[in-house]
């Protein structure tokens, strides 16, 4: 069961039914006539009388994840700086239903550019994930996450971490000069795709353990130096970031409304979770120090 629009409406197995019906009836619906209809038809509106259509598509989504419904593919809008979508890759996409110890070991691959498993990885993460993916500029890490018979399972993105953000930067308790000095030892976890296929309890929680006791030694095979300590930005709106609970990782706080590089404080985004993992016991020396 989920909470609707006014956080008191329970939306069940009635409710479920009730959008399949639609999408079934209606399939040349896009996803907003689909919320501002269901807007209409259950009541969801503002005391002003407007349609509660971005809560409603959040909710969409949310059911979509849990595997409930299938949404009609996202129309993404043309600009004069947006750039065609990763050539698709044929890729299994039989439903794998299992528990964990039926998968492991896992096989982790750090994805290199110019091979099979790069273009399989680009391919994955546009089609799938819910911000899509137009490539990763700067020093990143890109992992495509197999089971023990090679069936893809997951991806991860590791790139630069934010320029900053008040819950981290006190937690680690660096000055400015510190951080500017030495932000090259920290990452982002920009992207976590579990396929959709994929429903594996504690899955997500593993490769977040497993990626965590790795991650400094193959950053540093690639560019030189290690990192100490990783980070997340959590859309709350979205996610509850249960499988970083899981994983140990640490909320450190709550952002304010800005993008992860927004150095004028002038770009608004939603309000994000932080979550922060040390991976060494002494990172603070190490990050508060040149």
């Amino acid at each position: 069961m989920l909470l609707g629009m006014d956080q008191a409406t329970a939306i069940d197995q009635n409710h479920v039914q009730h959008i399949r019906t639609l999408l079934s009836a209606n399939p040349e619906w896009r996803r907003t006539h689909l919320s501002v209809e269901l807007c209409k038809m259950w009541g969801w509106q503002s005391p002003a009388g407007q349609y509660k259509d971005i809560a409603c598509r959040s909710l969409l989504l949310k059911l979509e994840r849990a595997g409930a419904i299938v949404l009609p593919p996202r129309q993404g809008k043309r600009t004069f700086h947006s750039r065609p979508a990763y050539p698709t890759v044929p890729h299994r996409q039989e439903t794998i239903s299992d528990h964990l110890k039926g998968l492991v070991p896992l096989q982790i691959t750090v994805v290199s550019q110019d091979t099979e498993d790069y273009k399989l990885f680009n391919c994955l993460l546009s089609q799938y994930h819910y911000l899509s993916y137009r490539g990763a500029v700067g020093e990143n890490l890109k992992y495509l996450i197999r089971d023990v018979q090679g069936r893809p399972l997951a991806c991860l993105l590791f790139g630069s971490a934010a320029w900053k953000t008040a819950p981290r930067d006190t937690f680690i308790g660096w000055t400015q000069k510190d951080r500017e000095g030495n932000l090259r030892h920290l990452t982002n976890n920009m992207r976590f795709l579990i396929l959709p296929w994929v429903r594996v309890p504690h899955l997500a929680s593993h490769i977040l353990s497993r990626i965590a006791r790795r991650i400094s030694t193959d950053w540093h095979q690639k560019y030189g130096h290690p990192v100490y300590l990783l980070e997340t930005f959590v859309d709350r709106s979205l996610f509850r970031g249960v499988c970083y609970q899981a994983a140990n990782w640490i909320l450190a706080g709550q952002t304010k409304g800005r993008t992860r590089n927004d150095r004028n404080h002038n770009i608004q985004a939603t309000v994000k979770d932080v979550y922060i993992y040390p991976l060494v016991k002494d990172f603070r020396r190490r990050l508060c120090c040149l």
